[in-house]
């Protein structure tokens, strides 16, 4: 559950991120007024940025205040990062095309900022840094954390104000629960669970077997074994998807051969009824 908040509290830091770079360029307009000498543009800067209804919306959005101010984080202590991305943005085609609008609609001033968080802040190697030095739980959910954002800027509503619903942790209970039983389950059964694939990898010393391989086999048969709504291919397609990103290049195959062999004798066995 700790891994789990800590993900969400990813989705509202970076969310968060968007909010501080306007404020940023807010102090950096005031700090260009105040010049000695101040150009004409100083004086009369383009505020087309501050003046953003996207953003003004996420900063009054009540669950993103409430969840601020029951978790505070910020990007304080990140100020010359912070300053960066900001010139990268400021020196970027996006805000020029965005600038050179001359309309201030709505859907326009939503649209900048997803191709700004598209194109600019998710390919910034030095956010990926920062977060991967920020928390420890953030390294496997900044990619996935990210497209939940992106998501979100999408549904992001003019007529819905303050009350604009974003993302939940879970998406009902009922997921919450299945996240929960599935650890439960494949810890309390894991050494079932590894006798079982020790059956089929005879051939293969142990220590050749990818300890991930492990993991995500036991896994597998936990909610092969404990979720009888969840079509047995569904489950197989997940966790060779899973190894594909987490274990060795041969690891998918090797996978799916040892599953197969296993959901074919509990199959045998009775112990899963379903397809």
């Amino acid at each position: 559950m700790l891994s789990l908040q800590k993900s969400y509290d990813l989705y509202f830091y970076l969310l968060s991120l968007m909010v501080e770079l306007t404020n940023t360029y807010a102090q950096k307009v005031d700090v260009r007024k105040s010049k000695l000498l101040p150009t004409k543009e100083d004086i009369s800067p383009n505020t087309k940025l501050l003046d953003n209804k996207f953003i003004i919306q996420l900063k009054q959005n009540s669950e993103f205040v409430k969840y601020l101010q029951d978790r505070p984080f910020s990007w304080s202590e990140h100020e010359a990062f912070i300053r960066s991305l900001l010139d990268n943005i400021l020196n970027s085609d996006v805000y020029k095309e965005y600038i050179e609008n001359q309309s201030q609609q709505y859907d326009d001033d939503r649209e900048f900022w997803r191709k700004v968080f598209k194109q600019i802040i998710c390919t910034d190697e030095d956010l990926y840094s920062i977060l991967e030095d920020e928390c420890l739980y953030w390294n496997d959910d900044i990619e996935i954390i990210e497209s939940f954002v992106l998501k979100t800027i999408k549904r992001f509503d003019e007529s819905k104000g303050d009350r604009q619903e974003l993302l939940p942790m879970f998406k009902d209970e009922t997921d919450k629960e299945f996240a929960v039983k599935l650890l439960r389950e494949s810890l309390l059964n894991s050494k079932e669970y590894k006798e079982l694939i020790d059956k089929y990898t005879k051939n293969w010393e142990s220590e050749r077997i990818a300890l991930m391989d492990m993991v995500i086999m036991q896994i597998a048969i936990a909610e092969i074994m404990e979720f009888p709504s969840i079509p047995i291919n569904v489950t197989l397609n997940e966790y060779i998807d899973i190894a594909k990103s987490y274990s060795t290049a041969k690891s998918a195959s090797f996978i799916n051969g040892i599953l197969d062999a296993i959901v074919k004798e509990l199959k045998e066995e009775k112990k899963i009824i379903k397809k």
